[in-house]
């Protein structure tokens, strides 16, 4: 593991002040050293251990499948390579819902074996808060998420944009009222109406970090792969593709596949 000082990284503390002075947050998501060494040196403030791993790495179609175990590992890589960036862990699906006792023996687990900052909890009010309480007093750092919290795909029957009427609207700001009440350092909204993402976040002292929620958010989280356009053929309203890696990849793997069949690599001075 990394060494790092209090001095140079992010804290939840910090997070929070960072709200206070009206300074905007950016989270990406990363499940590997290797990316995660580099989006920690360009800056990022925080990086999630998404259980989007479970469609970026594993090929789910969901996240459901996703374990604890593999959580643990794959932010064992990203805490070594984060000496800037706060690493907050997704506790995934069927680690928490269970009952409080086992989503607080589930995340002091995550904390103690990856060594991450932090737990990301989806669910609001009837789902989770009781739980967050207790996971707070035994000193896990816990970042909220509403709206669109992709555990509850089968039950909201798709990735549709959520909190579109007002009865759930009014739910979802009750919720996220709770959630800094119960003392999240942050919450993540994600794909709900951008007027209702600026009303939470004008409503809550946490910041809040948006995906598909507008610009009002205190912060912004992409899946780093989308955003680089690895994914392909993944293009909702709200990413931007800030590179356009997939076709760089295929490129390059294609010049090596036929420099090895042309015998061209490797040459005399790649050989020792």
């Amino acid at each position: 593991m990394s060494v790092h000082t209090q001095s140079t990284r992010m804290t939840t503390a910090k997070i929070r002040q960072m709200k206070a002075n009206g300074e905007k947050i950016t989270m990406l998501t990363s499940y590997d050293f290797t990316l995660a060494s580099l989006v920690d040196e360009a800056g990022v403030d925080m990086i999630l251990v998404g259980d989007s791993a479970s469609n970026v790495v594993c090929g789910n179609q969901y996240t459901l499948p996703i374990t604890v175990d593999e959580m643990i590992f794959l932010t064992k890589g990203v805490v070594r390579a984060a000496q800037h960036a706060l690493v907050v862990c997704d506790m995934p699906f069927g680690s928490y819902q269970i009952s409080e006792e086992d989503g607080v023996r589930n995340a002091i687990r995550i904390m103690k074996e990856s060594g991450c900052d932090a737990v990301k909890i989806e669910g609001g009010e009837s789902d989770v808060v009781a739980t967050i309480r207790h996971l707070i007093q035994a000193g896990v750092p816990v970042c909220g998420h509403l709206g669109l919290t992709p555990q509850s795909v089968n039950q909201f029957g798709g990735y549709g944009l959520r909190a579109k009427d007002e009865a759930e609207a009014e739910k979802l700001l009750h919720d996220a009222k709770l959630l800094d009440e119960a003392g999240c350092f942050a919450i993540v909204l994600e794909k709900i109406p951008a007027e209702l993402a600026k009303r939470v976040t004008e409503s809550v002292s946490c910041p809040t970090i948006g995906i598909g929620a507008g610009s009002a958010t205190d912060g912004q989280v992409l899946v780093l792969h989308d955003m680089l356009g690895l994914n392909q053929g993944f293009k909702p309203k709200f990413l931007r593709h800030f590179a356009h890696l997939a076709d760089e990849v295929k490129n390059a793997v294609g010049a090596y596949n036929t420099a090895v069949k042309e015998s061209s690599f490797p040459s005399v001075e790649e050989s020792y």
